[in-house]
């Protein structure tokens, strides 16, 4: 059988852009196909860059077309597209809530939900009202760490809709799925289900009035995050990343996202945790096991702030695992560290609602790519 450009064309077309049902062609991504004997040039035009999505596209592309002959080779040249510039209009903001503040690293393991949870709680001792969402649909620990396990939050009947009533616990409110799933239960869903369970959190929740809403990320930089600034006008972004390499590669990573011209989320400071470690009965000692000064070096290349540097202690661990924050213990030196973090977000928060406008929601192509926006 002779192949044409037809042939190959009506393959193509059972290739779909992945969570929606439209195929590749009738998306505009297939601009041109040259045969060669047994070779099959494609040229795509994208405007999904990643890695990821090239290669999901070409691996689904090279089995339709090797259904036509497993002798057929396939060439694909990628041309990113800066999507065409589109309105983006302010995304409604939470009733009540001034600031949107996520707390973010792209590794797993670095210590994240320990930081979330003392920034909220320090605000609060502050003075200030705060909200708190475990946005870490997958390994909830939020309501551990303030010693709500085997709590329900209560439906509310707010102006004739029915509402969630977060939980609350040293002055700060919180929802976690941690209140609706077993403690042992694992939590499989797609990526769609946990970016609805994201937006239930979100909308579904009577906050009251907030000066602080902290929303404490999953790993990684995937439909969480995505629905996320989709969803509402974060204010800005916390990374936190501890010093080793393989850390601070995930955490390069995780702070282009925001930077992204498509998403362009502020970084309001980045958190270097587990810095190093010192022994009681060497107190002026310090083990830098994880390696010393890696997250500076990043900051310094990035041109992100520094605001802390967190040491290893056993009782930041034993103060989360029976869910009192360290920060409650007011008087150790790593509670005034943390309440000085939270003062310090608070006056770079400030400075930034003068000096930069709201952040906006992000809208997205057809594929779920972000599109660039005004």
């Amino acid at each position: 059988m002779k192949v044409t450009k037809e042939i190959i064309l009506s393959s193509l077309k059972e290739v779909l852009i992945e969570n929606t049902k439209i195929n590749i062609v009738d998306a505009g991504i297939v601009k041109n196909i040259q045969i060669f004997d047994l070779q099959i040039d494609l040229d795509f035009e994208i405007t999904n860059p990643t890695l990821q999505y090239k290669k999901k596209i070409e691996e689904s592309c090279i089995l339709e077309i090797n259904n036509i002959s497993n002798k057929l080779t396939v060439k694909i040249n990628f041309i990113v597209k800066k999507a065409e510039n589109v309105q983006k209009i302010r995304g409604e903001n939470i009733p009540g809530v001034s600031n949107i503040i996520a707390i973010s690293s792209a590794k797993g393991g670095v210590g994240k939900s320990t930081v979330s949870s003392n920034i909220a709680v320090s605000l609060a001792n502050l003075g200030y009202k705060v909200g708190l969402i475990d946005a870490d649909i997958y390994g909830p620990s939020m309501h551990i760490m303030f010693d709500l396990q085997g709590e329900v939050p209560v439906k509310i009947d707010v102006n004739g809709v029915s509402k969630i009533k977060p939980l609350e616990n040293y002055g700060v409110k919180l929802l976690s799925l941690g209140f609706f799933a077993e403690s042992q239960q694992a939590v499989v869903w797609r990526g769609p289900m946990a970016s609805k369970a994201l937006n239930q959190l979100l909308w579904d929740t009577h906050w009251g009035e907030l000066d602080f809403l902290i929303v404490d990320l999953p790993p990684g930089t995937g439909d969480i995050h995505l629905s996320l600034v989709q969803s509402i006008p974060v204010t800005g972004v916390l990374v936190v990343s501890t010093p080793q390499d393989i850390a601070l590669s995930d955490t390069r990573k995780g702070v282009n996202m925001f930077k992204l011209d498509s998403i362009d989320v502020p970084i309001l400071g980045i958190v270097e945790n587990m810095s190093y470690f010192t022994p009681k009965e060497l107190p002026n000692k310090k083990y830098y096991i994880f390696g010393k000064g890696g997250v500076k070096k990043v900051a310094e290349y990035m041109n992100i702030e520094m605001l802390a540097e967190f040491p290893i202690l056993e009782s930041v661990r034993e103060a989360s695992d029976i869910g009192r924050p360290i920060v409650l213990q007011e008087k150790t030196p790593i509670a005034q560290e943390f309440l000085s973090l939270a003062k310090k977000l608070v006056a770079i928060i400030k400075k930034r609602n003068v000096n930069l406008p709201a952040t906006k929601t992000v809208k997205t192509d057809n594929s779920g790519t972000p599109a660039c926006s005004s």
